[in-house]
């Protein structure tokens, strides 16, 4: 099993390589400059929370990462558990699991009640994980996107 841990700013070059790996996942182009930059604005905001899984070596295998938003229906906070990727090797061996169980313990160590989640519709393999580990699909809303 996987060795799961909050991510700190020196996992930089290792986060950089497994976002840029999932934005290739998405078919967005590699850019791992970017990516980079990306992490380095998260970790000097404080605005997301990131979780590394580490194989044996110590090799970074996957990462989730959540985002805190509000919530006027609750008047509390929820976190969208934006980003979840596991290197095409490590899968189907757990590691998203235990990335999705770590993301769940985190957000209950900080009071959270909800976490939220996207996922592409013809994605079954993520689908069936989820409901396993017992999220459940929202069949009352539907999501919209505008770009500006």
């Amino acid at each position: 099993m996987p060795t799961i841990r909050v991510a700190k700013p020196e996992d930089i070059d290792d986060l950089a390589l497994l976002v840029d790996g999932y934005r290739q996942f998405y078919r967005q182009p590699s850019d791992p400059e970017g990516a980079r930059h990306f992490l380095i604005q998260r970790f000097e905001r404080e605005d997301a929370h990131l979780l590394i899984a580490l194989d044996g070596t110590g090799s970074a295998v996957g990462f989730v990462q959540l985002f805190p938003v509000p919530s006027t229906t609750s008047l509390g906070s929820r976190w969208i558990l934006n980003d979840l990727f596991v290197v095409p090797e490590g899968r189907c061996r757990g590691i998203g699991s235990a990335l999705l169980q770590a993301a769940r313990e985190l957000a209950s160590e900080h009071g959270i009640a909800q976490l939220m989640l996207r996922t592409q519709v013809e994605n079954a393999a993520a689908q069936s994980r989820y409901q396993s580990l017992g999220w459940q699909r929202d069949e009352a809303f539907h999501t919209y996107l505008l770009s500006v």
